[in-house]
């Protein structure tokens, strides 16, 4: 049968809108490049009619340049219907990408929902209580061990009044013992010679000095 009434050409892939639009747009470049080619030649019409004077050589070439102008608006009236044409294709085209978005966005939160149900299945708020309650029982447990092992024993009992009496004179004590002899020292030391080195052997009170001022020390 196939050889009688041969077989059918397969079907190909349906049209979708991003393949139309590039179509129209393809189209609509080359629909430009017409109009760029009649502006230049409506440009050279219009140069030769500033050269020539009034006459039939002059109504010819104007004849000649309303027909390109002619072309060219029908090209324009082409173009802006192809525009418009890709325009709304465009926004179709947005439109059922935005639902398609959508749709992948429902059902990727189905599932997560789903996957949420079954994750509090898996969770009892009894036992997480529980839990707690346990947690704090071992942290109460751990300070009673703490404390004890931290617990002081073979020391004597003293009284507190003692102990804050024994404090209070180990302070007077402290400030007798502190020993203030250097400040004795030092204000009985030499004072420091005043003025310019003089040259004389002997100072104003007559003590014989050296170079610098100081008292000489009598040689032994």
């Amino acid at each position: 049968m196939n050889r009688i009434f041969g077989r059918g050409k397969p079907k190909g892939p349906p049209p979708n809108l991003t393949d139309c639009i590039g179509n129209v747009d393809s189209r609509a470049e080359s629909i430009d490049k017409k109009i760029a080619r009649l502006d230049a030649e409506l440009v050279k019409y219009k140069d030769q009619m500033k050269k020539m004077r009034e006459g039939p050589s002059k109504n010819m070439v104007k004849q000649k340049a309303l027909r390109v102008l002619k072309q060219k608006r029908m090209y324009e009236g082409q173009r802006d219907n192809l525009a418009q044409q890709s325009f709304n294709m465009e926004q179709a085209n947005y439109t059922i990408q935005t639902l398609k978005d959508t749709k992948t966005t429902v059902e990727a939160m189905k599932i997560g929902a789903k996957e949420m149900k079954k994750a509090y299945k898996n969770v009892k708020i009894d036992q997480i209580e529980d839990l707690q309650d346990q947690l704090e029982d071992m942290m109460e447990d751990a300070s009673e061990v703490q404390e004890a092992l931290s617990r002081s024993y073979g020391m004597p009992e003293i009284d507190e009044d003692d102990l804050e009496a024994e404090l209070d004179a180990l302070g007077d004590e402290l400030l007798l013992d502190e020993d203030s002899s250097y400040l004795d020292e030092a204000a009985s030391a030499p004072a420091i010679p005043e003025g310019i080195p003089s040259d004389g052997r002997t100072n104003k009170d007559g003590v014989l000095v050296d170079e610098f001022g100081l008292p000489q020390i009598p040689a032994t």
